[in-house]
């Protein structure tokens, strides 16, 4: 209670400044990170040496890493470069579908509205009794999709 009243009176150019001392700070760097982002920061190089062409051990990896103060166990650098690999998957696989499927962004897709008028309706009526009558054989009479956009925009 007592630091209450104590305290500066705080006015609204104080608050401006210390807003933006706040938003011009840069992040602190961490000294030390999680076992994760090691092995993703080293993975390029981890992957090299345990390729056929050098042909060292995740084991013998980890013994060099040991000997630099990183202890991480042969089939744990295995395990955590997996887990990269199925994750940086996953982010490519959401991001070419996303390119891919135009369904995937409604914003960008539209339907044509298809308004059946009386005529419409008698000529798909004969449509179907054709189609039926083909004897087990299917005939389609749509029009082809450039069409069917052309009539439902008049």
């Amino acid at each position: 209670m007592s630091e209450h009243q104590n305290s500066e009176v705080i006015t609204k150019e104080k608050i401006d400044e210390a807003i933006k001392a706040l938003k011009e700070q840069k992040p602190k760097e961490r000294e030390s990170v999680s076992d994760r982002e090691a092995i993703r920061k080293m993975r390029r190089y981890i992957e090299k040496l345990t390729s056929s062409k050098y042909g060292y051990t995740y084991d013998e990896v980890s013994e060099m890493l040991k000997g630099l103060g990183i202890n991480l166990s042969g089939s744990r650098i295995k395990y955590l470069l997996g887990e990269l690999k199925k994750s940086s998957r996953r982010q490519k696989k959401t991001s070419t579908s996303d390119d891919n499927n135009p369904s995937s962004n409604p914003a960008t897709e539209t339907q044509p509205t298809v308004v059946n008028t009386a005529s419409d309706q008698a000529s798909s009526e004969s449509d179907k009794s054709t189609v039926n009558s083909a004897k087990g054989k299917r005939q389609s009479k749509q029009p082809a999709p450039q069409q069917q956009e052309a009539e439902s925009n008049l």
